[in-house]
């Protein structure tokens, strides 16, 4: 449809979560990237469609209170941080709008309190990536980072100040050493990762065998850097160590003397000081003490279940990755952790029910799933009746879905919720929730 390429005033009256001023122009919607509540400006249709229409952001008119500098160069070219054009005051009260409106809405419940915003640092505090990489002479060379806000090709940056430091200070770097290798057009990601001591660790993924030469130019790099580099020439299961420090990674739970060692590609929270406090508040909110029996699902590497085992008589943790699931049982045993078990299991199966490991009592329960949810987890634990519940989500509308079963269908309240702010500066939404039953 044609698009109106005159400029416009519009009065800004509200703020989608990837950061999308709302306003109406002849009683039509009109999003405008960058544009905050209350703002007056000028912009410049891009796109019209049937029910709202799509504007460009020329000029902030009336700039509302919460509106701040972006901390980033590259704000608005790459499409990583969304919000950092308000205060953080804003970004987490629309991060709230969002999770309590779908409650509301998918779930048909609100809870009975609400839980105070978990924040930490909001530069540097990044400690996991995937970096794009592509070689594009007519730009000089390799780019290495995050994509553009439209989403077709990578932004042309040189640092980025939410990764932690030992990455975000080394995209120059990066590029540079990248620009030397034969294999530059043949290097498409770059999996990065930062533990608590610091040591950063660089997994290049690589679509042809490397040259001997590059072999030594990577080797050369990480021992000056001081960094790990390992090497995955195919699936997952090909990443091997090639140079640097052959130190094991590992991140702490230093309240519940607790440490939980990592492979370069597990998942861990990408923010250290978050996933301490997340932590934390699920023991305060679980409760558990010595007689308590915790099941713990999703449980990857232990990150729950080691600091549970602490307070808990017993912790059952069930994870699908079976890999991670040795790394959990073996952070155990390492730590003299004794009463844990742990179970390999799909979560996601329809017959989740009928496993022998859910007829054990439990009297608490956590669940932290991936973006899907929990569905199968739901109705697999919705007839036991497990007092108390929590679950951890970084979807605020799956997790609405399963508050619906297991309030309206399964006899819980849920008495607590609020949002963690994991990830500032973005859309992404992590929550926490409580559910409790006689």
């Amino acid at each position: 449809m044609s698009t109106d390429r005159n400029p416009f005033e519009v009065r800004i009256e509200d703020l989608t979560l990837d950061g999308q001023g709302v306003g109406r122009r002849d009683g039509k919607a009109c999003f405008v990237p960058g544009a905050l509540p209350g703002e007056r400006v000028r912009a410049v249709q891009t796109r019209r469609k049937r029910n709202y229409d799509i504007a460009r952001l020329e000029s902030v008119l009336e700039p509302a209170p919460e509106r701040v500098e972006p901390p980033c160069t590259w704000f608005g070219i790459c499409g990583g941080c969304r919000l950092m054009h308000a205060d953080m005051g804003l970004q987490r009260q629309l991060k709230e709008k969002g999770l309590f409106e779908a409650l509301s809405r998918i779930g048909r419940v609100s809870p009975e309190r609400r839980l105070e915003p978990l924040i930490g640092d909001t530069l540097g505090y990044r400690r996991t990536a995937r970096l794009g990489v592509k070689y594009v002479p007519k730009k000089g060379g390799t780019l290495v980072g995050f994509r553009e806000r439209a989403g077709r090709y990578l932004a042309d940056m040189w640092d980025c100040p939410v990764l932690h430091p030992a990455l975000g200070q080394r995209i120059g770097q990066l590029r540079r050493l990248i620009d030397g290798l034969d294999a530059r057009a043949k290097i498409p990601q770059i999996e990065a990762v930062v533990d608590d001591s610091g040591t950063a660790a660089l997994v290049f993924r690589h679509l042809q065998p490397l040259s001997e030469a590059d072999g030594r130019r990577l080797a050369e790099f990480a021992d000056t850097e001081g960094l790990q580099i390992h090497l995955q020439p195919a699936g997952p299961d090909s990443v091997h160590y090639h140079a640097g420090p052959r130190t094991g990674l590992s991140y702490g739970h230093p309240d519940f003397d607790v440490a939980v060692d990592f492979a370069p590609l597990d998942f861990i929270q990408v923010h250290a000081g978050v996933n301490r406090e997340m932590v934390r508040r699920a023991l305060d909110l679980l409760e558990p003490d010595a007689g308590s029996r915790v099941l713990d699902l999703f449980s990857g590497l232990g990150n729950f279940t080691l600091p549970l085992a602490r307070r808990a008589g017993e912790v059952v943790g069930v994870e699908g990755d079976a890999r991670m699931l040795e790394r959990a049982r073996a952070n155990a045993e390492a730590q003299g952790i004794r009463n844990t078990r742990h179970v390999c299991a799909n979560l996601d199966d329809e017959t989740l029910g009928d496993r022998p490991w859910l007829r054990d009592p439990f009297d608490r329960a956590l669940l932290d799933p991936p973006r899907a949810g929990a569905a199968m987890v739901v109705e697999a634990l919705g007839p036991i009746a497990i007092p108390r519940l929590l679950y951890v989500s970084c979807n605020p509308a799956t997790l609405a879905r399963d508050a619906e079963r297991l309030v309206h269908h399964f006899g819980y309240r849920l008495e607590a919720a609020g949002i963690m702010d994991m990830f500032p500066h973005t859309a992404h939404v992590e929550s926490m929730a409580l559910f409790t039953r006689a």
